[in-house]
């Protein structure tokens, strides 16, 4: 889908990730070393700084030259799936490539699940994992795996190195790979013995990948078509993905949507990416969207989509998601444009580019911007209808809204929040108030249970001068909280508020909403006391572990929490287990059919826009 025209990223470096490329001095007479010394020397020129990892039979020649580096700190997680995470909430919050390492056979296989997580967010990553010897491959041999044929469908791309002095030119292929056009996991498989032979290293290496040319800059033909889309609109929208934040375009997108008056919602990879007090900011659309804007979406006459893909969690059922609407789409990945929903106007680019285009082709042009008046009145009357909310509990117990709302009123939008999946990340979507781009970090695409914890680990060792919150629940957190063992050590004080419900939330809400209440293995535990008791865990790894139970107790315990910076903190919020997420699209409906509440469905009815010239005779 290369537009005529276009112009395309040379095959080198990308300058922001890889300017190590660029600086690097070149070796006028090539360094002999192993290759697992040329891995690690390759990562160091690269930049990077940080790497998460386990070591194992078949990385052990790598580990050797990694304690003898003055440059990486490695950080020893307690599972391979806690470093690839951790990775990939490194690569979320700093803009850089994640790095994470592990072994052969069980070691590979488990960083299957952030690989795909981290691809299907487009998160730049890259895994080495080590592989039994060449000689070995094919016999079944010990912890053997073909991770390369395993994570084929989960990764940008995959590759083995059989020649250790391919070794820096894969490695730095790899970075280019996964940090340039759309990001996303990159896999290098190295054998055993590809580690421990002798190869002559020369640095920068030449980057030789023939046919990959992503399109970073938009076509002028395409600009020009929808800048006039856009003039002619009466009730446009912008909706922004994750594209937005990977691009670091929130800034463009700021003064595109100021200059043009259009309403502005950002998906679930997006938040922070435009000011949530901006007055434009209508919040996110979807299956837990707000109704001003899933109605926004549904009754607008353009959609101008920047770096999103059109998710079924934002369209709900895609044959009737935005029926009267024409689409603007823009995104560096050519496959994505089209795929689910009809586009008027392809844009093919680098999401800041096209936000500069567009900006520069109104100023240029002394374009006007579309007359939005009517489009207003009808998004603020739903404002003002459908504002966010929530009811206490039944049973007199903490609402989870609450505890999350307050935590965003007292530690503020500078802090990195971190969620895992399920109603707690709904929520933490819906009450914590996004300022900054990289302030949000979670699992959107996979939805993967147990990202939070490692997530924020890898976030606070790439940015030591934020406070890091996790904001997890209680099912998520039982599956990978023995990474707080790995923040005590390595002293990353990252704070954890736990929503416990004593209930798997998200599969209980759909059990009462659609299966009549039957609860079907959703309960963790509650009747049976606090098991496991996560204070009492929370100290046994190294952290302080606090429990309130009392609104009046979660200020103080939270900002007890930020006093505390030399180890982990855990505070357990004791919760009821009947809140549900509000406001919801059942899965397969129409977006029309959004439930503000339990048997409460909004009607969306825009007013008959007033054409200029009866504007004109008004005046």
């Amino acid at each position: 889908m290369t537009q005529p025209g276009a112009k395309q990223e040379a095959a080198g470096p990308n300058p922001a990730m890889l300017a190590s490329l660029a600086k690097a001095q070149r070796v006028n007479q090539p360094e002999v070393m192993t290759g697992a010394q040329a891995i690690v020397r390759s990562l160091e020129e690269l930049g990077t700084d940080v790497v998460f990892g386990i070591p194992g039979g078949a990385v052990l020649p790598l580990y050797d030259p990694i304690y003898h580096s003055t440059k990486l700190r490695h950080v020893l997680a307690r599972h391979e799936q806690g470093a690839g995470h951790a990775a990939t909430g490194y690569a979320q919050a700093t803009g850089k490539v994640g790095v994470c390492i592990a072994t052969s056979g069980p070691g590979a296989t488990n960083l299957v699940t952030p690989l795909a997580d981290a691809n299907l967010d487009s998160v730049p990553l890259v895994a080495i994992t080590g592989q039994v010897g060449a000689n070995l491959l094919g016999t079944d041999a010990f912890q053997e795996a073909d991770i390369r044929g395993i994570t084929l469908p989960v990764t940008k791309h995959n590759f083995m190195v059989t020649d250790p002095n391919q070794i820096p030119a894969a490695m730095a292929e790899a970075f280019h790979l996964a940090s340039t056009g759309r990001p996303g996991a990159v896999l290098v498989d190295v054998p055993k013995n590809v580690q421990e032979a002798r190869c002559e290293f020369s640095w920068p290496p030449v980057i030789d990948l023939p046919g990959y040319r992503p399109v970073t800059t938009p076509h002028p033909k395409q600009i020009d078509e929808a800048v006039n889309l856009i003039t002619q609109a009466r009730q446009p929208v912008l909706y922004v993905g994750g594209g937005v934040i990977k691009a670091d375009a929130s800034a463009e997108l700021i003064e595109f949507a100021e200059l043009t008056s259009i309403p502005v919602v950002t998906t679930l990879m997006a938040l922070g990416g435009f000011p949530a007090s901006h007055p434009q900011f209508l919040g996110m659309p979807g299956m837990h969207g707000t109704v001003p804007a899933v109605g926004a979406l549904q009754e607008s006459d353009l959609i101008i989509a920047v770096g999103a893909r059109f998710d079924d969690r934002v369209t709900g059922h895609v044959a009737s998601f935005a029926p009267n609407a024409q689409v603007i789409h823009a995104d560096i990945d050519p496959a994505e444009i089209g795929k689910i929903r009809e586009v008027a106007v392809p844009i093919v680019g680098d999401a800041r580019e096209v936000l500069r285009a567009l900006i520069d082709a109104y100023r240029d042009k002394g374009v006007p911007a579309p007359e939005t008046t009517h489009w207003w009145k009808f998004i603020n009357n739903l404002r003002t209808r459908f504002p966010r909310g929530y009811e206490p509990q039944s049973d007199g117990k903490l609402s989870p809204q609450f505890v999350i709302e307050t935590l965003s009123q007292t530690v503020g939008p500078d802090a990195i929040y971190c969620a895992g999946v399920g109603q707690h990340q709904m929520w933490s979507a819906q009450f914590v108030d996004f300022e900054h781009p990289r302030t949000w970090l979670n699992s959107g695409g996979l939805g993967t249970m147990g990202y939070a914890v490692p997530a924020a680990m890898g976030a606070k060792a790439g940015r030591p001068d934020k406070e890091v919150w996790a904001i997890d629940g209680d099912g998520c957190f039982q599956m990978t909280n023995q990474e707080l063992v790995t923040c005590a050590v390595e002293g990353f004080p990252v704070k954890i508020a736990l929503i416990n419900n004593g209930n798997l939330g998200m599969v209980r809400q759909w059990q009462t909403l659609f299966y009549e209440g039957r609860y079907s293995n959703t309960r963790l535990g509650h009747d049976t006391g606090y098991l496991p008791d996560f204070v009492r865990l929370a100290e046994a790894m190294g952290c302080v572990g606090l429990r309130v139970t009392k609104e009046e107790d979660v200020i103080p315990a939270i900002k007890q929490a930020q006093a505390i910076n030399d180890r982990p903190v855990v505070i357990d919020f004791v919760v009821g287990e009947d809140a549900q997420v509000w406001p919801m699209v059942a899965a397969g409906k129409s977006n029309s059919e959004i439930q503000y509440a339990l048997g409460l469905s909004p009607e969306f009815d825009v007013e008959a826009p007033v054409s200029p010239a009866e504007m004109e005779q008004q005046r």
